[in-house]
């Protein structure tokens, strides 16, 4: 047999699972393509290509539900940003094939749970007990650090002489003389 023959075959099998309602269903007398798109249902179609099924899978098993997506900042739950307390802050190296020191700290939620936050930007004025916020966002070169510090929020200053993407870094506009 044909492919495309077994490829019709499910078709109608599938359509003649799920009852079309009568009004639906084009007359003989309508116009061609009128109403066509509204006749058949729309096939599922899966979202990305690693997750398609085979026709034989679509068969025997029909198409299964896809798992939620794992969070990137599962610590904030949904949150754009959360409050927190410094624990520890330090330094720490990068994978490779950087080097140098990144400013990284400790700190724990107002949820109670503890994460890693890297510090951007130029220098900064946190020490242990310094209330800050935090924001998703992983360091890309610093393994297991999935979140950042908001820069010129609560107890974290902005960076000094910042000229570009000042907003991203906590830094007002400087004054023209």
């Amino acid at each position: 047999m044909s492919l495309q023959f077994l490829r019709r075959l499910v078709r109608l099998s599938f359509l003649s699972r799920s009852p079309i309602p009568s009004t639906r269903i084009p007359s003989i007398h309508a116009p061609p393509f009128h109403n066509a798109t509204s006749a058949l249902p729309l096939r599922p179609t899966p979202s990305s290509r690693a997750h398609k099924c085979t026709l034989i899978q679509v068969v025997r098993s029909g198409r299964g539900s896809q798992s939620a997506r794992k969070l990137r900042s599962p610590a904030l739950a949904n949150r754009p940003q959360m409050k927190g307390v410094c624990l520890k802050v330090g330094t720490t190296k990068p994978k490779k094939p950087n080097s140098g020191e990144r400013k990284i700290a400790r700190v724990r939620l107002s949820s109670g749970k503890v994460i890693t936050a890297y510090i951007p930007g130029e220098g900064h004025n946190v020490q242990q007990h310094s209330v800050v916020m935090v924001r998703g966002g992983r360091a890309q070169d610093c393994p297991g650090v999935k979140y950042h510090l908001v820069r010129g929020a609560l107890d974290l200053g902005g960076v000094g002489n910042r000229i570009t993407s000042r907003s991203k870094y906590g830094t007002k506009k400087p004054k023209t003389a």
